[in-house]
């Protein structure tokens, strides 16, 4: 086994199409798109080596070459991000890295700390597949846009769901609940078998593509972030996260 750095790409899939807030992406926040926040972001992060967007239209790829951000033309057909991503790995220039990060286009709240600790627990040759889990306020435990993950002891994710897992039967208030963060890292063997996974009923039936790891045997191990995100899902999401960067720029 080589012991160099593992070489980390992030790729955002960028998908116009999306079914809650159509062309998302392209939706301004402070003036400037969606997808320029979360390009932007990622490149903030000192441990991923290139960023490229892996766009599912024209329109996007043109926004991306206006602005000069690497991007890839994918085929709109594609059911998920992470079929996305896997599509970025086989293209030459694309496809020697080690680890690809897969980050959400809706993400312009994502942070350095969010990257390290996607990628630390790497450190264990068994880990194949990361993601994140930040604890769940209060206010998101019913909420069906926030999806929750339910872990073992090791970290290994055992479900994920739009309901409030676990469900606490004896109302004892001891239940934790922990908000899952749609970053995903794999290292390029675990990418390309999860491609050749067909989508499962589970996933299907929650739409969260997530699930197809857990319903194929795959381990996917969550690491704890405190930095909760916002993904931009609904109207209310982009006027909240445009209040946050806002604050953050007049705190710059």
């Amino acid at each position: 086994m080589s012991n160099h750095p593992p070489r980390v790409v992030g790729v955002i899939p960028a998908r116009l199409a999306s079914s809650r807030l159509p062309r998302k992406v392209l939706r301004t926040l402070l003036g400037e798109p969606l997808l320029a926040w979360v390009y932007r972001a990622a490149r903030a992060c000192a441990e991923l080596d290139e960023v490229v967007v892996a766009a599912d239209s024209v329109e996007v790829e043109q926004l991306c070459e206006r602005n000069g951000w690497p991007c890839v033309l994918t085929s709109p057909e594609l059911p998920s991000g992470t079929d996305r991503l896997f599509a970025v790995s086989q293209i030459e220039l694309w496809s020697e890295f080690d680890l690809y990060v897969n980050i959400q286009g809706d993400e312009p709240l994502l942070l350095p700390e969010h990257i390290a600790a996607l990628l630390a627990p790497f450190e264990g040759p068994a880990v194949d597949v990361t993601t994140l889990k930040v604890r769940c306020a209060a206010e998101n435990i019913a909420n069906p846009n926030a999806v929750k993950v339910v872990c073992a002891s090791d970290g290994r994710a055992l479900y994920f769901s739009r309901a409030a897992i676990p469900f606490d039967r004896d109302s004892t208030g001891r239940a934790h609940y922990w908000k899952h963060l749609g970053l995903y890292a794999y290292r390029r063997s675990a990418l390309q078998r999860f491609a050749a996974l067909a989508p499962g009923e589970l996933e299907q039936v929650e739409r969260l593509e997530q699930l197809r790891l857990l319903e194929n045997g795959m381990a996917l191990y969550v690491a704890e972030t405190a930095h909760d995100t916002v993904g931009v899902d609904t109207e209310e999401d982009l006027a909240r996260v445009e209040k946050i960067l806002l604050h953050r720029a007049q705190r710059a």
